[in-house]
């Protein structure tokens, strides 16, 4: 446990769903970053304790805000109350995924039915925490399409293949991107220490009280996301209880989405996480109106957004609690930025991402150097920072329907 935390479910105290979209959010003083790409989402998290965490992730471009919560489960002595960040970049990324192979099948006349996609992300974390020398990795992406059409196997696998590289997620994994960061340590700036500063840029306010005074907008949001019991264990899974908190690792993480559409259009997305071993949650996703969707749920950006921002967060827990230090309060203002889909935003074009940019905050009873190796570290063993940092590409897989139920 963290020094100067106290162990505690917040989330299943608090009262709130876990999602919702936020009624009152033009009371709370939140703001998203000027628009460069055509899609901006600024991305507010505190921690709630050492693995909880909740997140108000705002769209320039829809005008929503969406109040998401993760945790962890016991591979980090959680609460498994709510999903793991890595469960929000799969189930964003494989939404992205399914959008833009609707609009390109209907630009290029190519009629499908019954779309399931299967994605497995997949991560690496090696090295020493304390010793400095722990670092993250994102390893290849592997989807697999299985569609109806009477399109030939040809044409779905350059529909899907077109489609994976039209998605704005592509644009963070198809060049290098360095994340960059400021820091401020107990109310005062501080200069960074190993990672890219982010320079003259104007540092939002992290709210203090907007967490709490979000409100669900009319409606039933507990269906948003629900868990459903223990992933199926594999030969893969090594992970169960307290071993992402080891000093030394040396392991692979893998996490998969599977992704379908209900009867109102919305993507029902099944997450799995079978290294560390976790619990299976689902989720649902749709694109907000002036996207062609309904809002009904949170769109892809807002979970790719939520789920890099959560990672880093937890590597901040992780880290404190590893190497024993006071952090007694952690928040973050996350920025990313977006081009529209490719096939779904009219485009034409590959998706584009420009760099992360994330406004640190913390508070301890350490001194700065803590704070600027808890920074350092974090990034350096965030998995998603790293798939951002790296260049993993999107392996596809075309199935017909017929052969995946055999």
């Amino acid at each position: 446990m963290l020094a100067g935390m106290a162990r505690s479910n917040a989330l299943a105290g608090s009262g709130k769903p876990l999602f919702f979209r936020v009624g009152n959010a033009g009371g709370l003083g939140l703001d998203a970053p000027v628009d460069r790409l055509g899609e901006a989402v600024r991305t507010y998290v505190r921690s709630l304790s050492a693995m909880q965490k909740e997140a108000l992730v705002v769209s320039r471009r829809t005008g929503a805000v969406w109040r998401l919560a993760s945790d962890e489960g016991a591979y980090l002595d959680g609460d498994d109350e709510a999903p793991c960040p890595l469960s929000f970049l799969t189930t964003g990324m494989v939404s992205s995924h399914v959008e833009e192979i609707l609009a390109l099948a209907r630009i290029r006349g190519i009629g499908i039915a019954n779309l399931r996609l299967i994605q497995d992300n997949f991560y690496t974390m090696k090295g020493s925490a304390l010793k400095g020398t722990m670092t993250g990795g994102a390893r290849d992406v592997e989807l697999e399409a299985q569609i109806e059409s009477d399109a030939g196997p040809e044409a779905l696998a350059r529909l899907v293949a077109d489609a994976t590289a039209a998605s704005p997620i592509n644009g963070l994994m198809r060049r290098r991107h360095e994340s960059l960061f400021s820091l401020r340590h107990n109310g005062r700036a501080i200069p960074c220490g190993r990672v890219q500063p982010m320079g003259s840029a104007d540092v939002p306010a992290l709210p203090d009280t907007a967490f709490d005074a979000a409100e669900p907008a009319a409606g039933d949001w507990r269906g948003q996301i629900r868990r459903n019991g223990p992933t199926p264990r594999t030969k893969e899974t090594t992970g169960f209880a307290g071993s992402s908190l080891a000093e030394n690792q040396d392991r692979t993480l893998h996490v998969r989405g599977i992704c379908t559409l209900g009867p109102d259009g919305v993507k029902q997305i099944e997450q799995q996480l079978f290294n560390p071993h976790g619990s299976i949650f689902h989720f649902l996703s749709d694109e907000a109106p002036v996207n062609g969707g309904r809002g009904l749920a949170p769109d892809a950006c807002t979970y790719i957004s939520a789920g890099i921002a959560f990672c880093f967060m937890t590597q901040l827990g992780r880290y404190a609690k590893i190497a024993k230090k006071d952090l007694r309060d952690y928040r973050i203002a996350q920025d990313t930025h977006f081009s529209l889909g490719g096939a779904s935003g009219g485009t034409g074009a590959a998706g584009e991402a420009e760099s992360v940019e994330t406004h640190v905050e913390l508070t301890t009873g350490e001194d700065d150097e803590f704070a600027r190796n808890a920074l350092d570290i974090s990034e350096q063993t965030c998995f998603l920072h790293a798939l951002c940092r790296g260049e993993p590409r999107t392996k596809v897989r075309i199935r017909p329907h017929e052969e995946a139920a055999a």
